[in-house]
Parts: C-alpha cells; structure tokens; sequence
C-alpha cells in the first residue's frame, strides 16, 4: 500500500479504529486529516503522527460543523483522495417500546446521517478528478439483527445499503465505496466493559480472542488503497471468523 501524495479523511479519529488507520495511511506515505469531537485528543493524535497529519474538532451529527471540517481539510491538504466515515455511537439498551425517540434520532444523525452528508460533499470532487476511494464503518450489527439496540441496529444496516448504492453510483467515475465491519475490536468502547463481558465475547470468536484496531486499521487502509483498485461494494468482516460462522 502507497500513499505517497495522497490525502485521506478520517472521521472518528481520535481515538481506536480511526486513530489506528491514520497511523497505518501515514507510515505508507500519504496525508491525513482526523476530524472528531474533542479538539485536545486530535492535537495529541496529530503530534504523535508527524507532519502528514492534520485536524479539524466537529460534531459529525451537526452539518455544518462537518462540512467545514471537510473544507478546511481540504483547504489545508488538497483534494481528498480517500473518506473514511468511522465515527459512530452505540445509543442506549431498551426495548424498542421504550427506545426514546431522542436517543433513536442521535443514533441515527451519527450513524447514518452524517455518513451521507459527508459522502454527498465529497463526492463531485471525486468525480470530477475520476478517483477517490470511500470506506464507512459498519458493524456486525449491518449484517445480523440484535435485540435491545433498535437504532443501532438499523443505522448499521442502513449504512451498508448506503455504502452499496453509492459504489454503484460512482463506479463509472472511478470512485469506489466500501464498508468495513469490525467484529469485537479492542477499542475504548469495548474497553469499558467488565473482563468477564470481555472474556465471554473473546470466548465466541473462533479466533478464541478479540482484535486490535491495529488489525483493523490495515484493512482500513487495504481498502482505501489502489491496492483494492478492483474492490468496491463490498462489506469486509474484520471479526476472527465471528459473522461467517456464529449467529449473533
């Protein structure tokens, strides 16, 4: 994988899967630009990653503050060369007839939303340069039902359809899209549970252990690659073997 030259956006970057992936697009050369909520974890990111790595704070589920963050990264670093939609929440735990209609519609705004406004926002400029490479962040949740997280559940689907219809779309411009879908990675939501939560789940992936976002990270990079030059419309499970052979 060679970045060198190229400019990738990262949202959800602070920290875990984000963070990680911009580690791996700069050690293979190119540009990054972190975007996410908490202005002192980026500036913290961005000095520990060199001067290839930029950042801009926005809340993601507000409009406006993401597409200024999106200009300003380009602004600051040139045409972006490849989107990586990460941020994300999990919502709350309820029944669906107790799921608040605030938090169903927060979950939603993150999750979903702000993907497409994102991808809506960059995507002339990819057309008209005839390439670009677009990576979102779905979860097991996009491919298998899960009770108690109605809104998370049907933000995870609906991001893969998008991911899917996009590609389609920009296909004969050049432009790929893709959906990564991350199995039980050690990030800092999962590690805020009990070890014993964390040795169950650990337990039901055939790899017998969870996974780092380091792993993840590469496939990240892979896919926002001209390595995957040939890849788009796909939803790659990076999961220890968990999605193809478990039910959830």
């Amino acid at each position: 994988m060679d970045f060198a030259g190229r400019h990738v956006v990262i949202t959800g970057a602070s920290t875990g899967i984000g963070r990680a992936t911009a580690a791996r697009v700069v050690a293979a050369g190119g540009m990054v630009t972190l975007i996410a909520r908490r202005a002192e974890l980026l500036q913290q990111a961005c000095i520990t990653l060199g001067a290839q790595a930029g950042w801009a704070a926005a809340d993601v589920a507000d409009k406006a503050q993401l597409l200024a963050a999106l200009d300003a990264a380009v602004a600051q670093r040139g045409p972006i060369d490849g989107l990586f939609c990460n941020a994300g929440t999990g919502g709350t735990f309820a029944a669906v007839e107790d799921y608040a209609d605030e938090a169903f519609d927060q979950v939603i705004a993150v999750n979903l939303t702000s993907v497409f406004h994102a991808i809506a926002h960059v995507a002339p400029a990819m057309k008209a340069r005839r390439r670009g490479a677009i990576l979102v962040t779905g979860s097991l949740a996009s491919e298998r039902g899960m009770a108690m997280n109605a809104a998370y559940v049907a933000s995870k689907h609906a991001v893969l359809g998008l991911a899917r219809g996009v590609a389609l779309e920009l296909a004969p411009f050049g432009v790929r899209c893709n959906c990564v879908v991350p199995g039980f990675i050690e990030t800092p939501m999962l590690d805020a549970l009990p070890p014993d939560a964390m040795a169950a789940m650990a337990a039901r992936v055939p790899q017998g252990r969870t996974g780092s976002a380091e792993e993840l990270a590469e496939v990240a990079a892979f896919l926002l690659s001209d390595a995957a030059a040939h890849v788009t419309a796909q939803s790659w499970a990076v999961d220890g073997g968990l999605l193809g052979t478990l039910s959830l």
